[in-house]
């Protein structure tokens, strides 16, 4: 954004005032689902999703300030910290403030704040986080492995519930009447598909290995994720990237293998276990090419 420009000024002063206090993040990011005048009870109903996103952040520390006695992840806090940037600066620009927008994630919210659709939701609130992954690769490199794991799965989740809305061909083949319904992120389905809390203790960093994290996934995330998600992932991946134009997310994936901050050679994690009812909900519901 140009130095003049005063949607830039008031987003800078909106964001830093929170950056190091993860309640004032989270007071911000319902401040934008409220408008620019503070009274947008269309757009209230998205802030389901994300607030549900958010508060697993918190709950695990994640946003915690640098300087605290159990500081947060940096690269967390900088993916929350662009969804928040781009929010408030489409507010800004909505309210009147000028300026030109900062980027096309911007753009993307600018669009949704204009037509409240699902898909239109989802492709700003993805688009931010994606623009933070790709831009922000070193400090995921940080890591440590099992927190780099589930950086790939919460990923693809949100990737797949967009889908859901967006491609329904794609996220659920013949099923595909039910996929709108299910990924609405105005509806209480959205939050089931992206839950990671059954499976992680809400602490930050994670102390064990990412094979006994996988072994408390059971039930309706183990389905998901292997049985429906895991046969797609080459499809959604190239998907997104166009939906969302971010050419780079071809980079977060190899032959089906999801490679952000992840070795190709530990590909395996990435492998369906062998399980009956696994095997059954992917013939049940094969990939299916989008027409």
């Amino acid at each position: 954004m140009g130095s003049g420009s005063a949607a830039a000024a008031w987003t800078e002063q909106q964001v830093a005032a929170v950056l190091d206090d993860p309640a004032g993040r989270m007071a911000l990011m319902q401040r934008c689902y409220h408008g620019p005048f503070g009274s947008a009870p269309q757009h209230l109903a998205f802030r389901r999703a994300a607030m549900s996103f958010m508060r697993w952040q918190l709950r695990r520390g994640l946003l915690r300030p640098p300087f605290s006695e159990h500081p947060g992840s940096a690269w967390w806090r900088v993916v929350n910290e662009r969804i928040l940037r781009d929010g408030c600066e489409a507010v800004a620009l909505s309210g009147g403030l000028t300026g030109p927008t900062s980027s096309q994630t911007v753009e993307f919210w600018l669009s949704f704040a204009q037509r409240l659709t699902a898909r239109a939701w989802y492709r700003a609130h993805n688009g931010s986080v994606v623009a933070a992954y790709l831009e922000r690769r070193d400090l995921a490199e940080a890591e440590n492995e099992a927190e780099r794991f589930f950086m790939n799965v919460v990923l693809c989740r949100v990737l797949y519930t967009h889908a859901l809305v967006a491609g329904p061909r794609i996220a659920l083949g013949w099923l595909r009447p039910l996929a709108p319904f299910l990924g609405d992120p105005r509806l209480g389905m959205a939050g089931i598909f992206l839950q990671l809390s059954r499976v992680l203790p809400d602490e930050y960093p994670l102390r064990n290995s990412v094979p006994f994290y996988l072994g408390q996934e059971l039930g309706f995330g183990r389905l998901l994720d292997y049985g429906v998600i895991t046969p797609r992932l080459q499809q959604l991946y190239e998907w997104s990237a166009h939906e969302l134009a971010a050419p780079g997310l071809l980079d977060c994936i190899r032959d089906g293998a999801l490679t952000y901050a992840w070795s190709l050679d530990d590909r395996d994690v990435w492998q369906p276990p062998n399980s009956l009812i696994i095997h059954m909900v992917q013939r049940a519901i094969p990939p299916q090419r989008p027409t």
